[in-house]
């Protein structure tokens, strides 16, 4: 059995550990830290790359809250269509035991 260091080193390579380790800080404070530049705002740091940060994290919050609302509308719609399938399938079986009945007097 191999020693648990080298079990992890196998599972994460070296660079990955030091990749993973490198993020530390808070997004727009400065270039490499909080997943790299994103341009000069924010590589400069300070309340100026923060504010980009925020403005960014809000559009994307936004953006996932609107794929949430259409998902949401999606799955109403896809309710009402299925109900009303369901509706029409009854009638159409309620037409054909009819039919069945009236050929079976015959």
């Amino acid at each position: 059995m191999l020693p648990v260091n080298r079990q992890l080193t196998k599972l994460y390579p070296s660079c990955m550990r030091i990749a993973k380790m490198s993020q530390v800080g808070e997004f727009g404070s400065g270039a490499g830290k909080g997943g790299g530049g994103g341009g000069s705002i924010r590589e400069a740091g300070g309340s100026f790359g923060k504010m980009e940060a925020a403005h960014e994290e809000e559009y994307f919050h936004k953006q996932r809250q609107e794929q949430l609302r259409k998902l949401k509308e999606k799955q109403i719609h896809e309710k009402s269509f299925r109900e009303e399938a369901i509706k029409q399938h009854e009638d159409a079986i309620k037409r054909h035991a009819e039919a069945i009945k009236e050929l079976e007097k015959k």
